[in-house]
């Protein structure tokens, strides 16, 4: 995890059981993690850039289409691509009208510049309030999906992102993450363009925010 992983987090991922080892920040993980594969022959897990872990985020599409099956818009805040690859595939499959829209920090902007690339590209640095969107790369076969399967991805900055964290406190009652603000915030300042009487889905993609952090960032400003 990075140094600076919020604190119920870590707390969280060590209740299961874990071992945490720190990296400044997630720019320096991958170096770590294959140093602990290779001394420890342990197997690697990626988080976004695999086939199974692709599917099992899809379920969240699955689940949206089971809720609302005339949805026309789905709107994913996006890290390395996983779940927006997941959830693209299953809209595609069960809604192909539907359009999907993915919400990128400005500070962590791995999967446009990857799409541009055409190829994952890694990031000197990350910087964003959303540490769950703090991806350093996106995943090659996220990018692959997503070329296909995703109509547009959008920017949001560090401040929309905490001003639609206070929208969905006061307006949906709702404590989340800014990493799950992301998708709010692109349709709250009209960077995804929504036609009247259309059916639209924002993904909130967490809860994992100490609650200092919380009452700080949900201050008025």
């Amino acid at each position: 995890m990075p140094e600076h992983a919020p604190p119920a987090k870590i707390e969280a991922t060590r209740s299961y059981g874990a071992e945490i080892r720190f990296g400044a920040d997630t720019t320096k993980l991958m170096p770590i993690v294959q140093q602990l594969r290779d001394e420890r022959g342990l197997r690697f897990v990626p988080p976004f850039d695999d086939d199974d872990v692709i599917a099992g985020q899809g379920t969240v599409g699955l689940e949206i289409m089971e809720d609302l099956r005339d949805a026309d818009l789905v709107v994913v805040p996006v890290g390395g691509g996983g779940l927006i690859s997941g959830v693209a595939l299953a809209v595609a499959e069960l809604r192909p009208g539907a359009r999907v829209v993915g919400v990128e920090p400005e500070g962590a902007q791995a999967v446009r510049l990857g799409l541009a690339a055409g190829k994952p590209v890694k990031l000197d640095s990350v910087r964003t309030v959303a540490d769950g969107l703090a991806a350093p790369f996106a995943g090659e076969r996220n990018l692959e999906i997503i070329r296909r399967l995703v109509s547009d991805v959008v920017v949001v900055s560090d401040e929309e992102i905490v001003e639609a964290l206070r929208f969905i406190a006061a307006r949906a009652r709702l404590v989340v993450e800014p990493a799950a603000a992301a998708g709010v915030a692109a349709l709250l300042m009209g960077r995804v363009t929504v036609v009247p009487g259309q059916r639209v889905v924002a993904i909130l993609t967490g809860a994992n925010i100490d609650l200092t952090r919380a009452g700080e960032l949900l201050a008025p400003a």
